[in-house]
């Protein structure tokens, strides 16, 4: 087991219970409200639980199961997603009621809810509590990695009860078949099994009481039965008569694979029912995490969004093995893994860029268990994932974005096998579907007629993947593959339209589509337009300077995409949030784009950019983030910039150097050493950089590598009032730096 339970008294010892804990700096309400779609319960990082609460009606605002502008509650479920598009999950609603009140309505399917308010609602890291007003039931909920704890403090009332509903399903979900056995007056055991995004998504779960309940109704859709239901709908109300301010502890403990393996859950993490000792725990873990990176800041409100965007950076992905290593397999069957935990809920097009990056450095304990899951999820498909969950692989989004999270794990020197990691390099890259085959023979992928066609998206990004796929045949003495893939890198040039500098999509006898207009959104790129897709060629930013027409013309072209912003009669999607000009913080293409600056000499531009994004996108508020989460990488964005570098291609172990928000920066790492991030003459008026200093030498790159992060050392950016700019070595385009 990897993961260990902190004592009490080593948490009073270590933490103690003051506020100057780092877990009560988070706020898990951020992105409840507005775009970003995360969730505000209880879970421990990375883990396999995500208890919250559920709204319990439909809806884009509720895609994790809450929305912070609604006023009721219909119950609190083990499984959400954070910060995505995707309404899955949802799993095993429990809920508990009273006879103060039998309202229903419609739109939650007629389940019992109560009215909630945020006045008598609390949340921080590993705890969510809430106040049910209707029934005048306290609820509070934290989490082990595969069991979630709830706990509720009732009124006196003859007639308490706590809802099991299986069937209970929202958005995309939908449960195929469910099982629940009674096993006796304190246990509960079974699974739902559901499919919607997640196609095959499996879900065992024993439960068990703190106090024996004194009857029960079980029902098989209308139809009542005896011990045992099965069916899409199966729903189980426990009966108690409760005193004044009695409490109640649930434990609910899943796997993937069987209930075997919840049972082992159950034993493993969860045997005893003292709620707060569970929740010390659960803290104590959270404050280890959160501890790795220690910032000076008197802004409170800054702190609290530093250490929320580290927090969600740790949402996911989530534990898919239960404690004997058993998980639902991509294929369907159940594996048995060794040595290392298997995760999954890899959100790869939007974390590939900073949250991989980002567990290199404050992860790296965890980083080989990720790489061994990629390499997992191969062995059981012959591809690395492209969008992974529950055992399952969605084909959401594009590109075969595992590749660069592999090849940079490579090259930072983490171990795992690496002819079978290139093996499944070199898979997904010749794959027989997602229009590889075409764009292997064509250098691009050709314009077609479906909705989501995506065709220059897929080329530019294809194009990145084959880059990182080449480095890693390089080291590995491929030779013909590197230079096999080194071309393929190139296919970008292929779709770059010299007349109106701008990549566009062309047919597949080579002809630009038209018409085009660069700032509409149209099917051919991915929940973008062609002005925030010009960016993404990481792999080879001087070479897209060249096409662009030189530094003069590509500066140019950046104050442009900063300042031409969308008239009121602009159709805009809904992911096209968090706009600065044609720049789309909202959205993961635009991600890198401010960094650029650096390339053309202009870093005083990067570094206005940069404060400007992070002052103006991010939030410590329910409506926080400008645009969905995405497991990961809108927290871990802030978190890199914050800090002061970002990785521009991130499977290249260079961080292009941006601008500190804090004056001191200090992060933890394994062997007892640090990296010091600190200035000089840091003030409010001081928002720009003079010069920088790598452990007291003067650095004449915009760049530092990973090694020189991870060996320790000190950074020191000197501040100064005013623009300064100078020529900066940047990292070569087919290098690779250690």
């Amino acid at each position: 087991m990897k993961y260990l339970l902190l004592s009490l008294s080593l948490f009073i010892s270590v933490y103690g219970f003051t506020q100057k804990s780092l877990t009560s700096s988070v706020n898990p309400f951020i992105g409840t409200d507005g775009p970003g779609n995360t969730y505000p319960g209880a879970t421990a990082p990375y883990g396999m639980v995500q208890l919250s609460p559920d709204i319990g009606t439909p809806g884009w605002d509720r895609i994790a199961g809450y929305f912070y502008q609604d006023s009721i509650i219909s119950g609190f479920s083990h499984t959400h997603l954070t910060g995505t598009g995707a309404g899955d999950l949802y799993d095993i609603l429990v809920m508990p009621v009273n006879s103060k009140s039998s309202k229903r309505i419609e739109a939650n399917g007629y389940r019992p809810f109560s009215a909630f308010n945020h006045q008598q609602e609390s949340a921080s890291a590993g705890y969510y509590q809430v106040e049910l007003t209707d029934y005048e039931i306290n609820v509070e909920l934290t989490a082990t990695p595969r069991v979630g704890i709830q706990r509720y403090t009732f009124p006196k009332d003859s007639a308490s009860q706590v809802y099991v509903d299986l069937g209970y399903a929202l958005n995309w979900d939908r449960a195929t078949d469910t099982y629940i056995k009674v096993v006796n007056n304190t246990t509960l055991e079974g699974y739902r099994k559901s499919t919607g995004w997640a196609k095959d998504e499996r879900i065992y779960f024993v439960m068990q009481f703190s106090k024996p309940f004194e009857s029960y109704t079980l029902f098989e859709g209308k139809n009542k039965v005896d011990q045992e239901a099965t069916g899409a709908d199966t729903k189980l109300i426990l009966n108690y008569a409760t005193a004044e301010a009695e409490q109640l502890v649930v434990k609910t403990a899943l796997s993937t694979a069987n209930i075997e393996g919840a049972y082992a859950s159950l034993n493993t993490e969860a045997s005893h029912f003292d709620f707060d000792a569970y929740r010390k725990q659960t803290e104590a873990v959270w404050e280890d995490q959160l501890s790795k990176i220690k910032i000076t800041t008197e802004d409170q409100d800054q702190k609290a969004l530093f250490y929320t965007m580290m927090y969600q950076s740790m949402l996911a992905p989530t534990l898919l093995s239960d404690p004997e290593g058993a998980y639902k397999g991509a294929d369907d069957e159940v594996h048995t893994v060794q040595g290392f935990d298997r995760f999954d809920t890899f959100s790869l097009w939007d974390t590939f860029r900073a949250a991989h990056p980002l567990y290199t450095i404050i992860q790296q304990e965890r980083l080989p268990d990720f790489i061994q899951s990629l390499l997992a999820h191969y062995k059981e498909t012959g591809l690395l994932p492209v969008w992974s969950m529950q055992g399952n692989e969605t084909n959401m989004m594009l590109g075969y974005h595992a590749v660069p999270v592999v090849v940079d794990a490579y090259f930072k020197g983490f171990d795992f096998d690496a002819e079978l990691a290139y093996e499944a390099c070199k898979a997904s890259a010749t794959a027989a579907d997602r229009s590889i085959p075409i764009y292997s023979k064509l250098g691009y992928v050709p314009a077609a007629e479906e909705n989501e066609d995506w065709s220059v998206s897929k080329t530019l990004e294809y194009a990145y993947d084959d880059w990182c796929i080449a480095q890693f045949a390089k080291a590995l003495g491929k030779k013909e593959d590197y230079k096999y893939f080194s071309k393929r890198a190139e296919n970008w040039k292929k779709l770059h339209d010299k007349k109106t500098n701008f990549f566009r999509p062309k047919t597949e006898e080579n002809k630009f589509v038209e018409p085009f207009i660069a700032k509409e959104y149209t099917r051919f790129y991915s929940e973008s337009n062609a002005w925030q897709y010009y960016w993404f060629v990481p792999q080879d930013i001087q070479g897209l300077i060249k096409k662009t027409g030189g530094s003069t013309a590509f500066k140019q072209k950046l104050d442009s995409m900063f300042s031409l912003y969308p008239k009121p009669t602009d159709k805009l999607p809904i992911f096209s949030t968090g706009m600065i000009g044609q720049y789309n913080h909202g959205n993961e293409p635009s991600h890198h784009v401010a960094y650029l600056y650096n390339y053309v000499d202009k870093p005083s531009k990067a570094q206005e950019r940069i404060r400007e994004i992070l002052k103006t996108q991010y939030k410590n508020e329910p409506n926080g983030h400008c645009g969905n989460e995405d497991c990961g990488q809108m927290s871990s964005w802030y978190v890199f910039s914050a800090l002061g570098f970002y990785p521009v291609n991130p499977a290249q172990g260079a961080y292009i150097l941006g601008i500190p928000l804090f004056e001191k920066a200090e992060i933890k790492l394994p062997g007892n050493k640090k990296f010091i991030i600190s200035t000089q003459n840091f003030s409010d008026e001081n928002t720009y950089v003079k010069r920088i200093f790598l452990n007291g030498e003067l650095l004449k790159r915009g760049f530092i590598t990973h090694s020189e992060i991870t060996n320790g050392g000190q950074l020191l950016f000197e501040m100064t009032a005013d623009a300064t700019d100078q020529r900066l070595e940047m990292p070569k385009p087919d290098q690779v730096y250690k």
